[in-house]
């Protein structure tokens, strides 16, 4: 397990009776030069004591949000922003139940809500409870904010009964922690290069050609896509997004700068072009603001194809191109025929006519088109972060696939 060393992790344990096998997983983790600290939970506190996990970890043991001395130091802030991982184990139905109601309720749940990173579950209880539609769709509503989830197994339960339910064994939750650390490490050697926003084509020094992108989906992607391990280029038009940390960005007015900024930062092993570049441009920019008496007409012309030139050019094409399609009507259809004219290998569109989704909403639904695969892959509507996280799952996965 070679992927845990010097890894932050934070361990809470649950009240169930699998809480001492969370002692095994504090041994573990710290045979393999984890720096593991510890929140119990007032149940956990029924079960296992605060100098056990303590003497295990050698680190301090943390059980109520209201302690006067930790919270002098907001350890609920403190903690989310230390630990690389969170991990529940045990994850009793009630710590579920609370998780997915988005209660901040204890230590526990207050350091959950206040966290970025990537929260794993390893459920435990009677085989009634888990099979419990509450329950199943509390770890739904979960799955679906990206909460991970180990196991349960089946077995023979502290109660006597036999089902689903039964607690993992901690060296496969140890094994499931350190696979995930080694996929960040395989990432690293990926480069992603991601274009956002809109574009802007001059008129005159006053006006300008341009659409409602936000530039949201785009940066999330860029975000989730640095969590993951890529070392990632944004090449934004203008927004009003706060830069995501740790991505290399560049900033671009027009279509032509941004196609000459994609050109310069070619090969990358994944393009994603979710700009909404601008189609057309004004033939000639005047250099004086055009008074009203002297317009006659615009000319126009197209801009560069950002998508359509990276696609095709054989040296510098990445692995994977991905374009973005907005459309308005005939969303099967016109991604269809772009994925084709435009020779990428996925087209996600998603249907701007709704109002719900798309350019100004905090919220999307997009549809995968890929290229020689005849079904079409939903992403259901969520957050624009719960899109990109599902994408990036996607891309992740496809490169590793293809080497």
């Amino acid at each position: 397990m070679k992927n845990l060393k010097n890894k932050k992790i934070l361990l809470v344990i649950c009240g169930g009776i699998a809480a001492y096998k969370s002692l095994e997983l504090i041994r573990i983790f710290k045979r393999n030069e984890c720096q593991i600290k510890t929140i119990l939970t007032k149940g956990a506190l029924e079960f296992i004591t605060p100098l056990s996990a303590s003497s295990l970890s050698n680190e301090k043991v943390y059980t109520d949000l209201f302690d006067f001395k930790n919270e002098a130091e907001m350890d609920h802030i403190s903690l989310s922003r230390w630990a690389d991982v969170i991990l529940f184990a045990p994850a009793t139905a009630n710590k579920i139940a609370q998780l997915s109601h988005g209660l901040a309720e204890d230590l526990s749940t207050t350091v959950a809500l206040a966290s970025d990173k990537d929260i794993f579950l390893a459920p435990a209880m009677n085989v009634r409870m888990w099979e419990n539609t509450i329950t199943k769709k509390n770890l739904k509503k979960l799955v679906n904010c990206n909460y991970k989830i180990i196991g349960p197994d089946i077995g023979e339960m502290a109660c006597g009964e036999y089902g689903s339910g039964k607690f993992s064994d901690p060296v496969e939750i140890s094994n499931i922690i350190n696979d995930y650390f080694k996929n960040l490490e395989i990432n690293k050697r990926f480069k992603a290069l991601v274009t956002a926003g809109p574009t802007r084509e001059y008129i005159d020094p006053i006006r300008f050609i341009t659409n409602r992108s936000s530039g949201k989906q785009g940066y999330a992607i860029a975000e989730e896509l640095q969590k993951n391990g890529f070392e990632t280029t944004l090449i934004s038009g203008p927004t009003n997004l706060k830069s995501p940390e740790g991505v290399k960005i560049i900033n671009v007015n027009s279509a032509n700068e941004m196609y000459e900024k994609t050109v310069e930062n070619l090969p990358v092993d994944v393009a994603i072009f979710s700009a909404a570049v601008s189609d057309f441009r004004a033939r000639q920019m005047k250099f004086e603001k055009i008074k009203k008496e002297n317009f006659e007409k615009l000319e126009i012309e197209k801009t560069k194809d950002i998508l359509d030139y990276t696609s095709k050019h054989n040296n510098l094409r990445p692995k994977l191109v991905i374009g973005f399609a907005a459309e308005t009507n005939n969303l099967e259809e016109n991604s269809k025929k772009k994925l084709d004219e435009k020779n990428c290998d996925w087209i996600v569109a998603n249907d701007v006519s709704n109002k719900k989704i798309g350019f100004d909403s905090e919220y999307n639904e997009v549809k995968i088109f890929q290229r020689n695969k005849t079904y079409i892959e939903n992403i259901s509507f969520n957050t624009k972060e719960m899109i990109a996280k599902t994408l990036v799952d996607k891309i992740s996965n496809e490169l590793k696939a293809n080497g």
